[in-house]
C-alpha cells in the first residue's frame, strides 16, 4: 500500500514536471508556420497575368510560402480590385503584393496595412505613395520610348500616329502613354500623335476605338497598343479595316500578338518579363519579412521583338502563350 502511494506520488511529480517543462519550452519558430502572401493583380484574363502568376508560384515553392493570386475580370474594375485588397488584408497576411489599377484609390487600405506592420510590395504598376517597400516593374517610360523610336523608323519619321492605352489611372497606363507620346514630340517633329484613346484593356472596346481612329484619320500611318488587350484590339481593327499600310506596334506578348507578328500584321512589340515580375514580388516579400532592405524599384527589364528574333532561344521565356 505504501509502495502504491509512493508510485502515485511519483507520477504526480512527473506530470507536474512535464507541464512545467512544456511551459518553458520554446515556441514554434515563426518561419515554421505558414507564411501567407496574397497577390492582388490588375487582372486575371490576359496571358500576361498568367505568366506573372507562374513566376509567383515558382518563388512560393522555392521560399516555402503560401501565395494566392487574383485579380478582377477586366482592368477597368477598380472597385472590385479594392474589394479584393480589403478581403486579402482581412486575412492578416504576413505580406502583400499589389498591382494598382488606380495609383491613388488604394492608398487608404495600404496605409492600414502599413499600420498593421504588413509589408506591401508593388508589382507591375506602382502607387502614388512611399508605402510599398519596393516595386517590381518594367521601366515603362523607357520601353514605350523604344516603341516610339521603332514606329518612327518604320513610318519614315513623318506622318500621323495614334495610341490605344489600357487606362489613364494606373502607373503603367500613364507611363506607357507618356513614354510614347513624349518621345515622339521630343525627337520627331514631322510625326503627329493625332489621338490617344483608353480601352480599359478590353479587346472589344479597344477594337471599336481603333476602328474609330482609323475612320477619323484616313491618313494615319501607325498605331501603338499599350498592353495586351489594347494591341489585340488594334490588330482586330486593322484586319477589319483591311488597311495593310498601317504600322502596328504592341506591348506584351501572348499567342495572338505572336501570330500577328509572324503574319506581318504587327511589325513588332515590347515584351516585359512577367515571370520575373511575379518571382521578384514574392522574393521581395520574403526579404522584407526577414528585415532586409529593398531598393525602391526592381527593374525587371524589357525587350523588342519582331520577325527577326521572335524564335530566338533567349526570347522564348519572355514570349508567353
Amino acid at each position: 500500500m505504501k509502495n502504491k502511494k509512493l508510485f502515485t506520488g511519483s507520477m504526480a511529480v512527473m506530470v507536474v514536471l512535464a507541464l512545467v517543462l512544456a511551459g518553458c519550452a520554446p515556441k514554434q519558430p515563426e518561419a515554421a508556420q505558414s507564411v501567407y502572401i496574397p497577390l492582388i493583380s490588375k487582372g486575371f484574363q490576359h496571358q500576361f497575368w498568367q505568366a506573372v502568376k507562374l513566376g509567383a508560384d515558382k518563388a512560393a515553392k522555392e521560399f516555402n510560402v503560401v501565395v494566392t493570386f487574383e485579380g478582377p475580370e477586366t482592368e477597368a474594375m477598380v472597385d472590385k480590385q479594392i474589394d479584393m485588397l480589403t478581403a486579402a488584408l482581412a486575412k492578416n497576411p504576413k505580406a502583400i503584393g499589389f498591382a494598382a489599377l488606380d495609383s491613388k484609390a488604394a492608398i487608404p487600405l495600404l496605409q492600414k496595412a502599413q499600420t498593421a506592420g504588413i509589408p506591401v510590395i508593388a508589382f507591375d504598376s506602382g502607387v502614388d505613395s512611399d508605402i510599398p517597400l519596393t516595386t517590381a516593374t518594367t521601366d515603362n517610360v523607357a520601353a514605350a520610348g523604344l516603341a516610339a523610336d521603332k514606329m518612327a523608323a518604320l513610318i519614315g519619321n513623318a506622318g500621323e500616329v495614334a495610341v490605344v492605352v489600357h487606362d489613364q489611372t494606373s502607373r503603367t497606363g500613364i507611363d506607357r502613354r507618356d513614354g510614347f507620346v513624349n518621345q515622339i514630340k521630343a525627337k520627331y517633329p514631322d510625326i503627329k500623335v493625332v489621338d490617344v484613346q483608353y480601352g480599359g484593356g478590353d479587346q472589344l472596346k479597344s477594337t471599336d476605338l481603333a476602328k474609330a481612329i482609323i475612320q477619323a484619320h484616313p491618313k494615319i500611318k501607325g498605331l501603338f497598343g499599350a498592353n495586351e488587350g489594347s494591341i489585340i484590339g488594334v490588330i482586330n481593327a486593322v484586319k477589319e479595316s483591311k488597311r495593310k499600310d498601317i504600322i502596328v506596334i504592341g506591348y506584351d506578348a501572348g499567342k495572338q500578338q505572336k501570330d500577328a507578328i509572324r503574319s506581318g500584321i504587327e511589325a513588332g512589340a515590347i515584351t516585359q518579363d512577367p515571370v520575373g515580375i511575379g518571382y521578384k514580388t514574392v522574393e521581395s516579400a520574403v526579404k522584407a519579412l526577414k528585415g532586409e532592405k529593398l531598393p525602391k524599384i526592381i527593374d525587371t527589364g524589357f525587350h523588342w521583338y519582331d520577325k527577326t528574333n521572335i524564335d530566338d532561344a533567349d526570347m522564348k521565356p519572355l514570349l508567353y502563350d
